[in-house]
């Protein structure tokens, strides 16, 4: 039971800090820095603060076997990549909407499990995902006869397959089911930098921040959706499986939902206040339903 509660409050964590990509995000991109520039610092900062944190506070091993490279180096692409396609996407289309349609990831990750890995699609998770996904639509506040942008909502479809894939990567690859949450999330982290490295042309093409509010927002993209969503996400993942964490992220839009009213003065609408209802209880369902050993992929307890 704690095992499991715990493996529920981490991916609340994670989904409601992995919602603030935006938040942090957008501003960067209003003060005229590129997706690779802004991914770049969001890595590296990321990078080198959890180094220091392992290295010097938790005294953790960084080793490396070769048998864990590979698995891990195609882990990190899969979540950088998932960014850098979600990133470019709010170019083409608005924020909300992408964020909306990112929420497929859920969907991928049930009937991904339940092709591959033989996990048994429960009409619990059925109808957990389906009032979710509406509630999901309900939130999203679009501008009246604006046109969807098709290279932006592909963009979306390709993150959500890519963070799918890592989510079900965590829990079924063999190898790193077994290795320790904070190691897997630094090495995730810097697999995922050589992505922006690359395309920066080995950062020759890097944007300078030249402002302190941006470095805040650089700072603030690095620890939230990066650091405290990637070790949560982990966590969470080898605790109550892909299915239910993905599940969770439902709760990610509400954290837009909270900042805009806390800190933008946007009003709750009914249509809100019903988007939310149907989001947490299709959560509810999905976290109190009762886990079934025959039917579920292995729950080890190694944890984040």
């Amino acid at each position: 039971m704690k095992r499991q509660v715990t493996g529920i409050i981490n991916g609340a964590i994670a989904a409601a800090s992995y919602g603030t990509n935006p938040l942090f995000g957008l501003p960067l991109y209003s003060g005229g820095i590129g997706v690779n520039s802004v991914l770049f610092y969001r890595y590296a900062i990321a990078v080198g603060i959890y180094y220091l944190w392992l290295k010097f506070h938790k005294k953790v091993s960084l080793k490396l076997t070769m048998a864990e490279f590979w698995p891990l180096l195609f882990l990190g692409l899969f979540f950088s990549l998932s960014s850098l396609t979600l990133f470019m996407a709010f170019k083409y289309i608005e924020a909300g909407i992408a964020c909306t349609i990112l929420f497929i990831y859920p969907v991928l990750v049930a009937i991904l499990m339940w092709l591959f890995f033989k996990e048994k699609m429960t009409k619990t998770v059925i109808s957990s995902i389906i009032l979710t996904s509406i509630g999901i639509v309900l939130l999203y506040k679009g501008k009246p006869n604006m046109d969807l942008n098709l290279q932006g909502v592909g963009l979306v479809l390709l993150s959500a397959i890519l963070y799918a894939l890592y989510i079900i990567g965590v829990k079924n690859i063999k190898t790193v089911k077994h290795i320790k949450s904070d190691k897997l999330s630094f090495y995730v982290m810097l697999f995922g930098l050589l992505v922006y490295i690359f395309n920066l042309k080995f950062c020759t093409e890097l944007q300078i921040i030249d402002k302190p509010w941006l470095w805040l927002c650089a700072i603030a993209l690095a620890l939230f959706p990066t650091i405290i969503s990637l070790e949560t996400i982990t966590i969470s993942i080898k605790l109550i499986g892909s299915t239910k964490t993905a599940i969770l992220g439902a709760l990610e839009p509400l954290t837009a939902i909270f900042f805009g009213v806390l800190f933008f003065h946007e009003h709750l609408t009914l249509r809100i206040i019903t988007g939310v209802i149907l989001i947490l209880t299709g959560v509810i369902l999905i976290v109190t339903r009762k886990n079934h050993p025959k039917s579920e992929i292995i729950t080890n307890t190694a944890t984040k």
